[in-house]
């Protein structure tokens, strides 16, 4: 065989194997909630070390991005802070029928930074304060944890009273960079991202009584659209495993009891 034969032949099998490990190695979108952004990288890390599979996570408020899936948006999976919000995929048909997936119940708390001088041991009647002069939560509209927030102030009679001091963040992370950067002095934000190493180093939070807001069920669901169904279907197997439910109760996710 020829020099140049032998190259060719060794260039076109080269090319076979990188697609052949290409196409094993499927890259995986993850459309997933603003509240996951503290533990997500853990699980994900661990998901492509056993999986040999990519994945690519983009956090965002769960109402977004069910608007972004309506419109064709290319995500695999979506992980929302709001089971209503996975659920209304399932019924528009745009949700992998079977594959809705409760995989986590949320918590709010309040946040500040431990220069405030803000005593949380309060709760939220802290926050008539004078001292407290913004408070920052997550758009209602479309942040679960926002919603929750707004309940919470209601269902202590402290809504009205403190309203012209809130400022929304467009998501919960957003909400929570509000207080860390000094926009704001008080944060209603997820527990999880209480619980990362960088918010529990400068800050301090107190947790809200969950039953003063309805319960914040969490969901997964496999999008209808996906080309990837495989791998988010090892993906969701993933989140069931006893190592990552650990993972996840140890940034405050109380697991869902499951049928």
């Amino acid at each position: 065989m020829s020099r140049r034969r032998f190259l060719l032949l060794l260039t076109i099998t080269t090319v076979a194997l990188a697609r052949s490990s290409a196409a094993m190695a499927q890259d995986l979108a993850i459309a997933a909630a603003s509240d996951l952004q503290a533990v997500f990288p853990a699980v994900v890390a661990q998901f492509e070390k056993s999986s040999g599979h990519h994945v690519q996570v983009t956090y965002g408020s769960s109402g977004n991005f069910v608007a972004q899936i309506q419109n064709g948006a290319p995500f695999d999976l979506f992980f929302s802070a709001d089971i209503d919000y996975a659920k209304r995929l399932e019924s528009t048909g745009l949700a992998e029928p079977g594959s809705l997936y409760e995989y986590a119940v949320g918590k709010i708390v309040l946040w500040t930074r431990k220069d405030s001088g803000i005593d949380l041991t309060r709760g939220l009647a802290v926050l008539r304060e004078d001292r407290v002069r913004k408070i920052a939560i997550a758009n209602p509209q479309h942040a679960p944890y926002g919603r929750a927030a707004v309940a919470a102030l209601k269902h202590d009679a402290v809504y009205d009273v403190i309203a012209s001091k809130i400022v929304l963040g467009e998501n919960i992370s957003q909400t929570a960079q509000f207080v860390q950067s000094g926009n704001a002095d008080v944060g209603i934000i997820a527990l999880s991202l209480a619980m990362a190493p960088k918010a529990k180093e400068m800050g301090t939070y107190a947790e809200v009584p969950a039953g003063s807001y309805p319960p914040i069920a969490q969901a997964a669901a496999i999008v209808k659209a996906s080309k990837n169904k495989t791998v988010a279907r090892d993906f969701l197997a993933f989140m069931k495993r006893p190592d990552t439910i650990a993972l996840m109760q140890s940034f405050g996710f109380t697991m869902a009891p499951q049928p």
